[in-house]
């Protein structure tokens, strides 16, 4: 089973910025999320867990705590690239900017990432990930972007499907790996978060 983690809270989501390639830490709570989180995954025969290279998803994974197993790091999970967008408060993005953002996917903030490009290194990353999910579990501790691309691909849909969907930080995705087909089992899990 491929198991998705967001990592937990930092300040910058509790501030409602953008939060890309901007390489914060988790917060206090953002810590009790990742715990609870491994919590939930130490029940389970984790065979591989994968970060994010940044602080915040590293540090997640190393609080999940899962014995025996090293942390690797791998690109292609890292958050989408805001360019100059990258702190902006959410709520100062324009009508109009959300509006192009929504409806073309190839749109890139100045100096950074769409939606697509992102879309593309998150479905390589699972597919080189698909066979070790079949034999074991796989958790992955990434961003909202990525396991939204995720989810797109395990559902076999587009990438438009990242703005319909919500994911909330500590939260656990769950997609089961098949021989011919992914299948999604669970989104944005987040029970384990109010223990």
């Amino acid at each position: 089973m491929l198991i998705l983690v967001r990592h937990g809270q930092s300040a910058s989501n509790r501030a409602g910025r953008l939060s890309g390639r901007g390489d914060v830490d988790l917060d206090a709570r953002g810590e009790d999320q990742a715990r609870a989180s491994g919590d939930v995954l130490s029940t389970l025969d984790v065979r591989r867990v994968i970060a994010s290279p940044l602080r915040r998803a590293q540090r997640t994974a190393a609080l999940l705590a899962i014995e025996g197993v090293t942390v690797e790091t791998d690109e292609r999970w890292v958050e989408l690239d805001y360019g100059e967008w990258e702190g902006r408060p959410v709520a100062d993005v324009t009508a109009a900017e959300w509006t192009r953002w929504r409806n073309d996917l190839e749109f890139e903030p100045p100096g950074g990432e769409s939606i697509a490009a992102l879309g593309r290194r998150v479905r390589e990353a699972c597919d080189a990930l698909r066979r070790d999910a079949r034999d074991g579990d796989v958790v992955v501790v990434s961003h909202v972007s990525p396991i939204k691309a995720a989810m797109a691909w395990a559902l076999g849909v587009g990438d438009e499907t990242s703005w319909r969907s919500h994911l909330s930080p500590g939260s656990i995705t769950r997609i089961a790996a098949r021989a011919d087909r992914m299948s999604l089992l669970s989104w944005n899990e987040v029970g384990h978060l109010d223990r």
